[in-house]
This record gives structure tokens, C-alpha cells and sequence, in this order.
């Protein structure tokens, strides 16, 4: 009985196991950086859920890169993440019905970026991660504070 739940667990080597690990962890920084900037501005979707995009979608496509699926595969298992995140994202956005007004646009956009920066760095392409994951922080986070600099909201009820 020990082998054969030993025999389970061996699917991955050493080599294997650092590269998931690695890919897994960047992964899951990248994600913590968009949601903790997320988190900050008290948003519905933040760092847990960042980081739980980020590090699902990177292990949607790894193990079936490390399984031996061929690229066709992976490309459908991708395919079929972008369309659930979609889902995902909708759910951030709200429609006011008394004024029309539309909010989560930006929260929706930033988990779909996170899947993409989780998939990337999920396929070993780490470095690709790290710069879209910055992009997105840089969105976020400076364009975030200049656009609101600009465009104050109304003012607070005193």
C-alpha cells in the first residue's frame, strides 16, 4: 500500500518540482504586487484573489506542459482560462440602475491581467511575467494616483 501511494506522488522529479515551485512562486508574487495595490484601494478583488489567479492560472497550463500535453493542448487549456476569468472579472463590475454609472471596469481588467501574468509565468516564461506584471502594477498603481489626481471625485459630505 506505501508504494503504490508512493508511486502517486512521483510525478514529479527534482528538476521538475524547482521549476514548478519557481514558476508557482513568481506566479504568486506578480499576483500579490497587482492585488496588494488592489487591496490599498479597498477594491472587491485583492490580494487573495490576485494571488489566487495568478498562481491557478500559471498551474492550469505548468502541469499540463509538465503532463506532456503538446502545444495544442495547452494552447486549449488557455483558451478555456481566458473565457473563465471573463466570468470571474464580470463579477467585479456593478451597474448603478440610478445613474447609469458603471463601476469594477478596472478591477475586472487587472484580474484578467493577472491570469495572463499567472499563465505566463506558468508556461516558464518568467521574465514575460515580470515585465506584464509590471505594466499592470504601473497601470495600476502610478497611472492610478495621476488619473485620480486629475479627476478628483466629488467631494466628501462634510
Amino acid at each position: 500500500m506505501f508504494e503504490a501511494v508512493a508511486h502517486e506522488f512521483a510525478d514529479l522529479a527534482a528538476p521538475q518540482a524547482a521549476a514548478l515551485a519557481t514558476r508557482l512562486a513568481v506566479a504568486g508574487l506578480l499576483g500579490a504586487l497587482l492585488g496588494w495595490e488592489r487591496e490599498k484601494r479597498g477594491k472587491a478583488a485583492g490580494l487573495r484573489t490576485h494571488i489566487l489567479v495568478a498562481v491557478g492560472s500559471a498551474a492550469f497550463v505548468a502541469i499540463p506542459q509538465q503532463a506532456g500535453y503538446d502545444p495544442n493542448g495547452v494552447a486549449r487549456v488557455i483558451q478555456g482560462l481566458v473565457a473563465g476569468i471573463g466570468f470571474l472579472g464580470a463579477g467585479c463590475i456593478i451597474k448603478s440602475e440610478a445613474d447609469a454609472h458603471v463601476s469594477g471596469l478596472t478591477t475586472a481588467a487587472g484580474v484578467w491581467l493577472t491570469a495572463a501574468v499567472g499563465v505566463a509565468a506558468g508556461v516558464g516564461r518568467e521574465a514575460s511575467a515580470l515585465l506584464v506584471g509590471l505594466f499592470g502594477w504601473f497601470t495600476l498603481s502610478v497611472l492610478g494616483r495621476w488619473e485620480h489626481g486629475r479627476h478628483p471625485g466629488p467631494p466628501s459630505p462634510p
